[in-house]
């Protein structure tokens, strides 16, 4: 069963482009190192919550955005193997992140149920 990175930041809404320019850069270089697939997702539809909420969670500020992205994995072998040479890619060295790594929140994930994977 594949293995799953996921994180949720925020952006500057205002730079909605440059983070996808960012983003598609790093995607290649972890889909060269291994990585399935990479799917990032600009926020919509983030209800305001009174306990917690993706916006509370991060700390969102009025002109940011949250966004949710995961990287899918054959295994958690290949995650380990793959993220530790997409970090050392000579293309991630100079990648400025597009929004504040402090503020992000993220893990990885054993798949426990996928119903495309039939």
């Amino acid at each position: 069963m594949n293995y799953i990175d996921g994180f949720v930041a925020t952006v500057a809404t205002a730079n909605k482009q440059g983070y996808l320019d960012y983003a598609r850069k790093v995607a290649q270089v972890f889909e060269e190192h291994g990585a399935l697939q990479v799917v990032e997702c600009w926020g919509d539809d983030l209800p305001e919550g009174k306990v917690t909420s993706f916006p509370m969670a991060v700390q969102r500020k009025p002109d940011e955005t949250v966004v949710l992205f995961w990287i899918r994995w054959p295994s958690k072998a290949a995650r380990n193997e793959g993220t530790k040479n997409a970090m050392e890619d000579p293309r991630m060295k100079n990648a400025q992140m597009p929004f504040d790594g402090k503020r992000m929140i993220y893990g990885g994930f054993e798949v426990a149920l996928d119903t495309a994977a039939k």
